[in-house]
């Protein structure tokens, strides 16, 4: 290509003729280790101090790195009216400041569209919203204070994960509209080669994995700025899984200049919640039922982490105590649903002979049902009132099973027997006992009843399916579910006791005379006059 206003070629000739060994530099926060290359000014390694590899067979003392080999975690191109400079290949002059091992590193070149600098500044902030942060600032002087910057996030990051395959199944790109909600792509959607283009303004873009993202932010108070442009191409895949994806966000120079923050770290929901700018939304739960479940996400999520904290419990624990507490707060509500359920199996007798009486007269049918609802206190709709408190725990279940997918608090905490709550049960147990537990209580919610067959089957047929859906669930899921099952079986077994001492209710007619004399119980003479 041309070279824009006669500039002839500084450092790119002689970089493509003969490459220049990187010289690495070593930036040490409390919460990250990087290394950035001279040669294309950005950083090679992130290591996460905090956070053990759980790779099979790595060293305990092993962290998580976030960076692939040989794949830095930002890459710069400098574009410009009839020509592009990869700042990827061009080599820096490196500066260190003041302020010892987290001091700001700042790289300076030569190229044939004009001088660059870019410099990373390390906030002081150890343990709070910041600790993951950097901010990245650059000029450009000459011809290419006129263009744009592209700066591409990792095509993947590294895995440090037990199970890589699953890790491998969240990589994604997300990104913020300025005005709109967050949104994600999977690597996965993309074929190869496959190339979609994202308009701006945009607060920020990540590339993530299960429990880790490298993010981009416009400065908090840029409010008015954004990435012009997300490009997003598909990556050569060498197995099933989706590796790799290209993503570039576009940042125009105004007046030759750039500015943005760059967060590199773990996906801890209240730690990007303090970011600001939505940034906890680059890890979303629910996927096609975000909008739904997401409310649920985030209230469940402060309670756990309140717990938590204020407990000083193990998330195993905080689970137990959460599944026993919300089995508590439902008992009034399942107390009544269940006694609702009893009165309507002891009026069947007399609906059904109703029934019988005027199935040739609608109205009068109607108008009968309506009356021996009344004499009882009850409605058509006690029924359906009655089923509610047995579906509220689901929209629960349902929240932990998207938290549990990608919670980095839930990461590599173990609990009696299991090594890991937020990976499957490695010995089975919970998923039989949480089977157990349910057929249990299918059971004794059947004790005292009258004989249904469908009711005996599905008491049967539900635990072997769950056990099926649930063999390869996180444990914690499994542990919260069998919680809720053997809480729930102190009030279906006073229930039981209670249906059996209330004996069933003689119905009038013919039906209610055969399912009295089929009960067992004596009909009393005012039943003999109806």
């Amino acid at each position: 290509p041309g070279t824009p206003g006669g500039t002839p070629p500084a450092v790119d000739s002689a970089v493509a003729a003969a490459p220049v060994r990187a010289e690495t530099t070593v930036v040490a926060t409390p919460k990250v280790a990087y290394r950035f290359a001279s040669v294309g000014a950005a950083p090679v390694s992130a290591v996460m101090t905090g956070y053990r590899s759980l790779r099979r067979g790595a060293d305990s003392t092993r962290r998580v790195e976030l960076a692939r080999p040989g794949v830095p975690l930002l890459r710069y191109r400098l574009v410009v009216p009839g020509d592009t400079v990869d700042l990827g290949r061009t080599p820096f002059t490196v500066q260190r400041g003041a302020g010892g091992a987290a001091a700001p590193v700042t790289f300076e070149a030569a190229t044939r569209v004009g001088r660059v600098t870019i410099s990373y500044t390390f906030p002081p902030d150890t343990n709070g919203a910041n600790a993951y942060m950097l901010t990245v600032r650059g000029r450009v002087e000459g011809p290419g204070a006129q263009g744009a910057l592209l700066v591409e996030l990792p095509n993947g990051l590294h895995s440090e994960e037990a199970d890589s395959v699953e890790n491998h199944q969240h990589l994604a790109v997300a990104y913020k509209p300025l005005r709109d909600d967050a949104r994600g792509i999977a690597f996965s959607k993309l074929d190869p080669g496959e190339r979609q283009t994202v308009p701006g303004p945009m607060s920020w873009v990540v590339s993530k994995s299960k429990y880790f993202l490298v993010g981009l932010l416009t400065p908090a108070a840029d409010s008015a700025g954004g990435f012009a442009e997300l490009r997003v191409t598909g990556g050569a895949r060498t197995s099933d899984e989706a590796t790799n994806m290209t993503a570039e966000a576009v940042e125009t120079l105004r007046g030759g200049a750039f500015d943005f923050e760059m967060y590199t770290g773990p996906q801890e929901w209240r730690r990007l919640l303090a970011v600001g700018r939505d940034f906890e939304n680059a890890n979303p739960y629910g996927g096609w039922f975000q909008n739904i479940v997401q409310p649920f996400a985030t209230i469940v999520m402060r309670v756990l982490l309140w717990m938590h904290e204020s407990f000083k419990l193990s998330y195993g624990w905080v689970l137990v105590i959460f599944g026993v507490a919300i089995r508590l707060a439902l008992w009034p509500l399942n107390q009544r649903a269940m006694r609702t359920q009893m009165k309507m199996q002891r009026l069947q007798p007399q609906m059904q002979a109703v029934q019988e009486r005027h199935k040739g007269d609608p109205a009068k049918l109607q108008q009968e049902m309506m009356k021996v609802y009344a004499e009882h206190g009850m409605s058509p709709f006690s029924t359906i009132s009655g089923c509610l408190p047995v579906l509220l725990p689901w929209p629960i279940l349902a929240t932990l099973f998207f938290v549990f997918q990608n919670t980095i608090e839930f990461r590599g905490v173990p609990f009696l027997w299991l090594p890991d709550i937020s990976l499957m049960d490695p010995y089975y147990i919970l998923p039989l006992l949480m089977a157990g537990s349910m057929f249990l209580l299918s059971w004794i919610g059947m004790r005292n009843m009258p004989p249904n067959p469908q009711a005996k089957l599905m008491a049967y047929m539900m635990p072997a399916l769950f056990i099926f859906m649930f063999w390869r669930f996180a444990a914690g899921l499994n542990l919260y579910y069998a919680v809720q099952n053997i809480a729930a079986l102190p009030q279906q077994w006073l229930i039981a006791n209670e249906r059996a001492k209330a004996g069933p209710t003689p119905g009038s007619g013919p039906v209610g005379g055969v399912a009295a004399k089929a009960s067992g119980t004596p009909r009393t003479p005012k039943s003999r006059r109806a």
